[in-house]
């Protein structure tokens, strides 16, 4: 039988791990053919693509950002093929089978949970090997009667075979994220969380994962990302693996892990920040919420003193960037609270600080409690609340416009200096500045439209023009120095409006040109002819002090900036005084 395993991941660059561990476990006694697509692939088209395979058996995985085009295509696929044998699989169809077997009627069988020896025992009943009841884990409707055949018991991980050597992967190696797990399972009960439904954690073995990331880096990998609910929850195991990823990475790898942070020690921070090269780790870091009682509520046991710790110890040794994670909407955590968490978490100034909204995932404990805490969703995928007893629709809807331009203004890290003036000397706190430009941004319908660097500046100098009490001139100074500090070539069409006279430029051209130390030593020692004063500086009016600046004080003196390019990778700043 030809067999087509696939799945509509986010993005091309996205690989699908389940699939294969599928097909390694299926192998040799079956040969699945992976085929992926992308949420954006018209669903015409990948129907077709499939079609022209001409497969009898097609299976999906399945999860809550590409179930509904899923469903769609498996809608259209059955129609013009009806002899083609579906099957489902993953997290979003794991729970409620009978829901989804009952709604769709053209998907033949659900693989519910760990799907690799139940996938390969169906493949045995639709190859005439065994009797379908005798497959494990499968659930199906028969004679209009819902059947979930008994679970099987959890894989021996030290004895799988590999997914990460399919020939056919190779070429794009380099080109796409590689998933990898060395355990599956988590130690904790949150219950947002599906990880919380399995309990306990199990491991692959550690030799064979060793063997297969120096396989992985050998033949091209990039960007390794390890799927491991909490990677630290053993110390020696992530010391062990920390130890072999730096012994033997190759340049221009790096490894991401999801880690818990209260619960890492110091000491193996401190190891990390000597040892480690910088850029080749990075860490992803659950929050969620530092609200005491919604913690409790949600059974997550955090310390938060201690996440900050390590937070701020990882970051000290400038070695791994951070990315942290919140979710608004969970229990009793209101408007108040939320900004509260926010700036809390917002204070040890992660490089990454992404902020989502509760789901209702099928199968966790926090959709079975929904009506207890007031939730307001509709049953329908990604399951993303509307609203609960202590946070309003509205409340939802401001806190997005915050999430817009926090993605674009601080987790791009366009004008960090900006950002950390306006925090320390304008808004009360960064939640505040995110929220007032967020309105601001949402108000001009800015977020249906596309933005260039130089957009983003004109419309942050909109906002703050309609700020009070503020200066200005410095502001829009600090934003000239961090938009050139981007820059690797003198820029033809800056952000700002001309606000210089050819009359006041070509004299001061014509000043740099008789007498250089006008724009101090360190530019004198610059040794520029005039041809390359012309085509390698730029000047602008300034109104602060540029050896203040570069100390990292803000002090106003009205002046020049003088920013000469193409001698090192940034740019050199100069300041000449009016």
């Amino acid at each position: 039988m030809n067999i087509i395993l696939t799945t509509l991941n986010a993005k091309f660059i996205h690989t699908n791990l389940a699939l294969r561990c599928l097909k390694a476990y299926a192998e040799p006694e079956y040969s699945p053919l992976i085929t992926e697509y992308t949420i954006k692939d018209p669903t015409f088209n990948i129907v077709a693509d499939l079609y022209q395979k001409k497969p009898e058996i097609v299976g999906f995985s399945c999860y809550i950002w590409n179930i509904e085009e899923t469903i769609k295509v498996i809608k259209i696929l059955k129609t013009v093929d009806p002899s083609i044998t579906i099957i489902l699989g993953g997290p979003e169809v794991s729970y409620d089978t009978n829901v989804w077997l009952r709604q769709v009627k053209e998907i033949d069988y659900i693989v519910v949970g760990e799907g690799e020896h139940s996938f390969k025992e169906l493949l045995n009943f639709l190859h005439n090997k065994q009797s379908l009841k005798d497959v494990p884990g499968v659930a199906y409707v028969q004679d209009d009667k819902f059947i979930l055949n008994t679970l099987p018991p959890k894989l021996d991980l030290r004895e799988s075979p590999t997914p990460y050597r399919f020939e056919e992967d190779i070429p794009n190696l380099s080109k796409r994220i590689v998933y990898i797990e060395t355990s599956r399972g988590c130690p904790f009960s949150c219950q947002f969380c599906l990880s919380s439904i399995e309990v306990g954690v199990r491991y692959f073995n550690r030799d064979k994962v060793k063997e297969d990331i120096r396989f992985l880096m050998t033949n091209g990998a990039k960007t390794i990302k390890f799927v491991d609910r909490t990677f630290n929850i053993s110390r020696s195991y992530a010391m062990e693996m920390f130890q072999f990823l730096i012994d033997e990475h190759q340049p221009g790898v790096v490894f991401q892990f999801e880690i818990t942070a209260d619960i890492m020690r110091p000491e193996v921070i401190q190891f990390l920040n000597e040892n480690a090269p910088a850029g080749l780790f990075r860490f992803e870091i659950g929050v969620q919420s530092t609200n005491d009682l919604t913690n409790e509520l949600v059974k997550r046991r955090q310390n938060f003193e201690k996440l900050k710790r390590t937070v701020t110890m990882v970051k000290s040794g400038g070695k791994i960037d951070q990315h942290l994670d919140l979710i608004a909407g969970l229990p009793e955590e209101d408007y108040d609270s939320f900004r509260r968490t926010f700036n809390e978490v917002f204070e040890m100034r992660p490089e990454e600080l992404q902020l989502g909204f509760l789901k209702l995932l099928r199968g966790t404990g926090l959709r079975v409690e929904a009506e207890k805490y007031g939730y307001v969703y509709v049953d329908q995928a990604p399951y993303e609340i509307f609203s609960n007893n202590v946070l309003t629709f509205d409340d939802i809807l401001r806190i997005k416009q915050v999430e817009d331009v926090l993605e674009k203004y601080w987790n791009a890290h366009r004008m960090d200096r900006t950002l950390e003036y306006l925090f320390d000397q304008i808004f009360e706190t960064p939640f505040d500045f995110f929220q007032q430009f967020g309105t601001f941004w949402e108000e001009r319908n800015w977020s249906k439209i596309g933005h260039q660097l130089e957009d983003l500046y004109t419309r942050l100098n909109a906002f703050l023009e309609s700020v009070e009490n503020l200066s200005l001139p410095i502001i829009q100074s600090v934003m000239k120095l961090d938009y050139l500090s981007k820059q690797k070539f003198q820029p033809r069409k800056p952000w700002w409006e001309n606000d210089m006279t050819k009359e006041v430029q070509s004299n001061l051209y014509s000043q740099l040109v008789m007498n250089p130390s006008i724009a101090g030593a360190e530019f004198v020692e610059l040794q520029l002819n005039e041809r390359e004063l012309y085509k390698q500086t730029f000047i602008t009016p300034i109104s602060l002090c540029i050896d203040s600046y570069k100390q990292g004080i803000i002090k106003e003196k009205e002046g020049y900036l003088l920013s000469t390019f193409g001698i090192n990778n940034a740019p050199h700043f100069s300041f000449i005084e009016k």
